[in-house]
């Protein structure tokens, strides 16, 4: 007796469909699963002979083979229960066989016969609908996230009894579909606003150019200045994300099983913020079976790292590449996966070890060595791709009692919106979404300085010393600011605005 049920495998950010052959022969009674299946699935043996017997369906007393194809990719996670029972369920006629071909079925089971949701759900209705599948079985906790995909049949099922009745005709279940064109529309809110935000106004324009142009951003200041509270409203001012963005931070949330309950799709722009004390692996994503890291978790949104240089120097510096490609690419034995981390990079950290170096109010005690060891922990290349670097002072008594309120992040998200409209328009056809994506030869098309902007640029490369990197890091910054002004050549203010925000380049020599 032969049963063969379709499922699907994630590997990586995409999934792949796995055809589920259980074969029943005479013979002692054994359950061998075959196909490099990992220690869950092997698992799943006793779950789903419970799950079948609670169920109250016959589970078979003799040789159980089943077999994962293709036999040479590695499967993982609890989610070939549902499949591994309905090809038994199938292969003992317990369940007619004839519309199963059509679906896909992901799901784990219980020792009661319920069925719990399941990492990636997404990516597998991807491939369902890639498939040319009329649907798939999910799930009810997983439904509305399978639902995202248009043009697919999702089935929502909370037991295996539920799944048996719906194919044997017993039982309607009513195929979820949910409006969410609507529910993104409403889902565009954030909680934290600038308009909560006291003075810090040098801050919040370069905060805002940062928006508008994608750029890193390295604040420096003194503790209680406000650079925490200042990088929690990035999002609220970056423009906002496009239903396909969504889509892609949606898949990245639901392989790493980072979405929160009940939330079918991340609508607005991801803020993460690790703890100093995170590694490498978490950063940068890793494992046994790698899974997407906090940078890729910050995909379309912003990475906060506070307290920069109390990072380990390995974290930092696999920052590097993926801050130039936009992907991190974790290299195993078995295999090598590509994860998404087109992120924005906010830094923040003191002055020094005490954090008082230079504050008008607290005297330092720090002593220049310590001060240049502190401030050393950040490589002079990872200090070239970070666009602005900016100072955030202690506030005055003036701005700390002051009662007006600040400008809002509405009316900033809509002048950075307009910024980065003119940079698509520009952009064309090409993948750049914004203007710290763009490469040296579209920096030389498109970053033009007028005459005496080019002699005020020469002037400044002598005398601040920029690096080749820094140098195009200056244009880009230069070009956004013009587009927040709505002009096309780059002038003498624009350039001198963007090396302003440059004035960090050798921090140490400054701090010293």
């Amino acid at each position: 007796m032969l049963a063969k049920i379709e499922s699907c495998s994630v590997l990586g950010m995409e999934a792949m469909s796995i055809n589920v052959e259980v074969d029943i022969s005479k013979g002692l009674p054994a359950f061998s699963i075959v196909g490099l299946p990992d220690t869950a699935i092997q698992e799943s043996r006793e779950r789903v002979r419970a799950g079948i017997a609670n169920s109250e369906f016959e589970f078979p007393l003799k040789r159980i083979t089943v077999n994962l194809a293709p036999a040479d990719i590695r499967k993982e996670g609890p989610s070939f229960d549902l499949p591994i029972a309905l090809g038994i369920l199938s292969a003992t006629k317990q369940l007619s066989s004839e519309k199963l071909s059509d679906y896909l079925f992901v799901g784990e089971l219980s020792l009661t016969g319920k069925i719990r949701p399941v990492n990636g759900v997404l990516s597998m209705a991807l491939c369902a609908r890639e498939e040319k599948k009329k649907g798939l079985i999910v799930p009810k906790e997983n439904a509305k996230e399978a639902a995202l995909i248009k043009e697919l049949e999702v089935i929502p099922v909370s037991s295996l009894r539920e799944v048996v009745d719906y194919f044997s005709g017993k039982k309607e279940i009513v195929p979820m579909n949910e409006d969410f064109d609507e529910f993104f529309k409403s889902s565009l809110q954030y909680e934290l606003d600038f308009s909560d935000i006291k003075g810090q106004e040098q801050a919040k324009r370069a905060l805002e150019i940062a928006a508008a142009g994608g750029h890193n951003v390295l604040m420096i200041g003194p503790p209680g200045s406000g650079k925490t509270m200042l990088a929690k409203r990035m999002p609220s001012i970056m423009p906002n994300m496009t239903f396909e963005e969504a889509i892609d931070v949606t898949k990245i949330y639901s392989v790493a099983g980072a979405l929160l309950s009940k939330q079918a799709l991340v609508a607005t722009r991801p803020f993460r913020s690790p703890h100093h004390t995170i590694s490498t692996a978490g950063l940068v994503g890793g494992g046994q079976y790698p899974r997407p890291g906090e940078i890729s978790l910050s995909h379309n949104g912003v990475l906060f790292l506070d307290e920069f240089p109390e990072f380990s120097r390995n974290a930092l510096e696999v920052l590097r590449q993926p801050l130039e490609d936009g992907l991190v690419t974790i290299s195993r034995a078995s295999s090598t996966l590509t994860f998404p981390a087109s992120f924005m990079l906010v830094a923040a950290m003191n002055p020094c070890r005490c954090g008082y170096l230079g504050d008008k109010v607290r005297e330092c005690k720090c002593l220049p060595s310590h001060i240049r060891q502190y401030v050393g922990k950040i490589s002079g290349p990872l200090l070239d791709r970070i666009d602005i670097q900016i100072e955030v002072p202690r506030l005055t008594k003036k701005e700390l009692v002051q009662t007006l309120a600040g400008e809002s992040s509405e009316k900033i998200r809509r002048r950075v919106q307009k910024a980065r409209e003119r940079q698509q328009v520009r952009a064309g056809k090409t993948n750049i979404t914004c203007n710290a994506q763009m490469n040296p030869r579209i920096i030389k098309n498109h970053c033009k300085p007028s005459d005496a902007a080019q002699d005020f640029l020469e002037n400044a490369i002598d005398k601040l010393g920029l690096s080749g990197r820094a140098y195009d890091k200056v244009l880009k910054v230069s070009k956004t600011i013009a587009d927040l002004a709505g002009e096309e050549m780059i002038e003498i203010e624009h350039l001198a605005e963007a090396l302003q925000y440059r004035s960090f380049d050798n921090i140490t020599n400054y701090y010293s």
